[in-house]
């Protein structure tokens, strides 16, 4: 993946890496502005709710309620966080998880050992007066040193040196997460959203699927994904194989895995843009009745008011005014299939979200990329 990319809006990848990385050269890419906000189609399909008129809507109100789950991080992390900076501008951490229990187990593969990893980490930053906002991406295969921590069930776990970033969620769950992006980073995150395997699926069936092109045969047998070059309306199960995918196309990466994912979530924009979600109640019930089961919030987000309130937020950020990056990293010299953070460079980044800022150009240039750009595109 690219220094500047897209997200993976949440979505989790298969439970390990495999096989070699190539190590592909470094290189600047302008950022891409479509298809920015389908980030947050799951606030706002819950949000859209509230706007819903008829006898029943007390009844939906609570029954979409009672679906979030949510998890207490500001307890959990105490005190001994980053100074919160009063400027006008939020981060929200987003995070994909690939649980193996229950439905997620058929869907991701692998063996249940009951625990879940966040292949999938990004960081919204939304500027002050919510009109532009900045998605950092975190690799999962991250070489990154976690805090001591304390999970949300109060289990204080040791502080860990040189380990895969997406070790800290299977380790202590989302309050570990939240606290090593914090130590990774510097920056206070605001709130937390998590999305799981099955919802992720049942979301796309309920779109009625999403058109894409693809350039090039696909076929991974971990991500249960067989496409020949051509066009696709793909449905729940052949998406989530289509961002699972690391090792069907490219170099095998996690970074060409989510340049897929960018493609993908361009088609997806469009998709939703084009169904008419918003005018449709019974649609906009059964997208909003999905997502919010497919949800884990921090507490301050786990209602449909509190959604609604931060939906309605966001409603200005076009497409064009969210750029997307990815935190820089380098191949790690002493195995191709771990990055480490560019720490200068990240520095830039940070700072930038710290001050509200722009990031500029000059944090993602010359760092590593994938080899999947332009393998799927949206038709």
């Amino acid at each position: 993946m690219p220094a500047d990319t897209t997200p993976d809006d949440g979505i989790a990848d298969e439970a390990a890496p495999s096989g070699p990385r190539g190590r592909a050269k470094g290189r600047r890419r302008k950022p891409r502005g479509k298809g920015r906000r389908a980030l947050l189609v799951t606030a706002w399909t819950a949000a859209g709710i509230v706007v819903l008129g008829g006898t029943g809507v007390g009844y939906v109100y609570f029954k979409l309620n009672g679906n979030i789950k949510s998890v207490d991080i500001n307890q959990a992390l105490g005190t001994d966080r980053p100074t919160k900076v009063d400027n006008g501008s939020e981060n929200i951490l987003v995070l994909g998880s690939d649980s193996r229990s229950g439905g997620n187990k058929k869907l991701g593969g692998g063996t249940d050992d009951g625990s879940a990893r966040s292949d999938t980490a990004m960081i919204v930053h939304l500027y002050k007066g919510h009109k532009r906002a900045s998605v950092v991406s975190i690799p999962r295969d991250t070489l990154v040193d976690r805090p001591r921590c304390t999970g949300t069930n109060g289990t204080a776990y040791p502080a860990a040196s040189a380990v895969m970033f997406n070790s800290a969620y299977s380790t202590g769950g989302a309050a570990c997460a939240v606290k090593t992006v914090e130590s990774l980073t510097g920056v206070r995150m605001d709130h937390y959203v998590e999305v799981d395997f099955s919802g992720f699926q049942k979301l796309i069936d309920d779109l009625g699927g999403v058109q894409v092109t693809t350039t090039k045969n696909i076929d991974d047998k971990n991500s249960h994904l067989d496409l020949q070059a051509g066009t696709h309306t793909l449905d729940g199960q052949q998406a989530l194989g289509l961002v699972r995918t690391r090792h069907g196309v490219g170099d095998g990466s996690d970074l060409g895995r989510i340049q897929l994912q960018q493609a993908f979530i361009k088609a997806l924009v469009e998709q939703v843009d084009h169904i008419g979600v918003l005018s449709s109640p019974t649609k906009l019930l059964d997208l909003a009745d999905t997502a919010t089961k497919s949800i884990t919030t921090d507490s301050d987000l786990a209602s449909v008011k509190a959604l609604a309130s931060f939906a309605d937020g966001l409603k200005g950020i076009g497409s064009s005014h969210m750029d997307m990056v990815t935190t820089p990293v380098e191949y790690d010299p002493s195995d191709p299939n771990r990055v480490l953070v560019e720490k200068s460079k990240a520095k830039l980044v940070w700072d930038a979200l710290k001050n509200d800022k722009p990031i500029p150009a000059s944090a993602t240039k010359g760092t590593a990329t994938g080899e999947a750009k332009g393998v799927v595109a949206s038709s």
